[in-house]
């Protein structure tokens, strides 16, 4: 709960300050390239971790970790800019009652493009992270018939997908910008190629491996573009609460993508179906409720 704690603002102060520092088609190259660091932690999670723990053990691991996050709560003190006031408050301004914590996020709740992008968020975006840090492990070891190392190696290079991918969006999505392929059509685009890769793994079933699930992570990366994109329908000063709220909607469908997954295969196996096909089916729940997301979507046409 403590890490937890800490690393909350991890993902929302530069989300943030990218919004007031850099253009709207710069946010989403740093956005990008920002969860192309993170990947790097994820891929020394796997292997890496592997290999290490019969050596130092786990408390040598977390001190390790310790240190690494000192160097960098170091270099942001060094590194990053000043945080100024984009417009300084006047008297008239200061001395008007400023509304409360809530009713500041029930402005980000009503706001029309937050509202599209809030299911797709929760279980398309959501889904998406839940399933690479947790499911796709297990499904490879109790579906595919991985061994725990080959489980290990998988998730590397699932890590590794991403990672690339990361790269080659921030590359391409200043062009794509200027182009006029904003994040609303790209997600429009490319997120059917995700869910044909969510049912060609539901259909292959215990052939379906990493390479499956590097496609889905792959395909799925689009969503990612959606939290600048979130950003930028609020004013600048506004930012914040915009992003806090969308990356709590994330988190929210991580979490119950998480938890409910494991809740529906041990559903199913209690309905008496084998461990494969429970997992065959808590997919496709999940699919399901993937596309409803995708349509709602399409339905509402709030730019950004």
């Amino acid at each position: 709960m403590l890490i937890g704690a800490g690393v909350s603002a991890c993902l929302m102060a530069p989300l943030t300050g990218y919004r007031r520092w850099l253009t709207p088609e710069i946010q989403q190259r740093a956005n990008s390239w920002m969860l192309m660091t993170g990947s790097f932690g994820m891929l020394a999670s796997t292997l890496p971790v592997q290999w290490l723990l019969p050596t130092i053990g786990w408390r040598w691991m977390f001190g390790i970790l310790a240190f690494l996050l000192l160097l960098a709560m170091g270099l942001m003190v060094i590194k990053v800019p000043e945080w100024r006031l984009i417009q300084k408050p006047d008297a008239q301004d200061a001395s008007e009652v400023k509304p409360s914590i809530l009713a500041g996020y029930a402005q980000v709740w009503r706001n029309p493009y937050f509202q599209r992008m809030t299911p797709i968020g929760f279980f398309n975006y959501g889904g998406l992270i839940a399933m690479q840090t947790l499911w796709a492990g297990p499904w490879m070891a109790k579906v595919a018939g991985y061994s725990s190392l080959e489980a290990a190696g998988g998730l590397f290079w699932i890590n590794v997908s991403m990672l690339f991918t990361f790269l080659m969006w921030g590359l391409l999505t200043p062009k794509l910008y200027v182009r006029g392929l904003t994040a609303n059509r790209l997600i429009k685009a490319i997120t059917p190629l995700n869910l044909l890769v969510q049912i060609s793994i539901l259909w292959a079933g215990p052939d379906a491996g990493a390479l499956h699930w590097a496609l889905f992570c792959i395909s799925g990366s689009v969503v990612s573009l959606a939290q600048p994109a979130v950003g930028g329908a609020f004013p600048a000063t506004e930012a914040g609460k915009g992003l806090s709220g969308y990356n709590l909607v994330i988190f929210l469908g991580v979490f119950c993508v998480q938890w409910g997954f494991g809740l529906m295969v041990d559903m199913f196996r209690n309905f008496g179906l084998e461990e494969v096909a429970s997992f065959q089916a808590a997919l496709a729940v999940f699919l399901g409720l993937c596309v409803v997301s995708y349509l709602y979507f399409l339905r509402h046409k709030t730019e950004r």
